[in-house]
């Protein structure tokens, strides 16, 4: 006798998808825009800045280039940075690509070129109580995209009417956006370890190293430390795939 799939409702879907983007939205405008006057304070045209925003859709990697353009480096070394700090995206990739079952081909290019933090944040957390849906997925990821480039655009229009974007915290933002993404996963088994473990090599890396390899290095210390540890028995005995077959009651 087979199992039927539960029905979804899309609509809904993307209803729930745009709400969850609100909060999002609401505190990364700020940092678009400080994005979009860093860019024209740095030689970029208004096309330039606007247009990186809709094809990288990153802002520490955004942030990252625009300073690198501003000194005379070679091409690569700005293309290397960019990628180092960038590297947390295969990662996320490779985790919500096996939940993509209702995705097709083309659906999944886009939902990856649109794959930021708080988006993969958001979408891990709902794939443990139900599956992942286009209409969630896209209904989260639009507007976080249009939302980007409007305030990429009204930085680069007016970001010169603030000349000291220190003195109210601009330049914390972005700190404190991966705090509270960070802060999101504290219940999970083994977080603090992890994180310790990984913001320790991230540091050792950034008095050794330099930016922007830090992020690099402390993702893997923490990815190498948390697949060292593995799962404890009581867990590996509660996941899906050995209650399907049968086993992990004794593990």
């Amino acid at each position: 006798m087979s199992v039927e799939t539960p029905l979804i409702n899309e609509r809904r879907e993307l209803k729930d998808g745009v709400k969850a983007s609100l909060p999002i939205v609401a505190a990364a405008s700020p940092f678009g825009a400080v994005y979009g006057a860093a860019a024209i304070a740095s030689d970029m045209s208004f096309f330039e800045t606007v247009f990186m925003s809709g094809t990288v859709f990153a802002g520490a990697s955004q942030m990252v280039a625009v300073d690198l353009l501003a000194t005379p480096l070679p091409f690569w070394t700005i293309v290397l940075s960019v990628f180092a700090v960038n590297f947390r995206h295969i990662l996320y990739s490779a985790s919500l690509g096996r939940k993509m079952h209702r995705f097709g081909p083309f659906q999944k290019a886009l939902a990856f070129m649109l794959l930021i933090d708080p988006q993969w944040a958001i979408c891990e957390k709902r794939t443990m109580s139900r599956p992942l849906t286009t209409g969630f997925y896209f209904g989260l990821a639009m507007p976080l995209w249009i939302v980007w480039l409007l305030s990429s655009a009204i930085g680069a229009a007016f970001g010169k009417l603030v000349t000291n974007p220190e003195a109210i915290a601009f330049d914390f933002i972005l700190p404190l956006y991966f705090i509270a993404l960070l802060m999101g996963f504290r219940e999970r088994y083994g977080w603090l370890p992890v994180v310790l473990v990984s913001g320790s090599a991230a540091l050792m890396a950034f008095w050794m190293i330099g930016p922007p390899w830090h992020v690099a290095c402390g993702a893997f210390a923490g990815i190498l430390y948390a697949a060292w540890r593995g799962k404890p028995k009581d867990l590996m005995a509660l996941s899906p795939n050995a209650n399907q077959s049968g086993e992990g009651a004794n593990v």
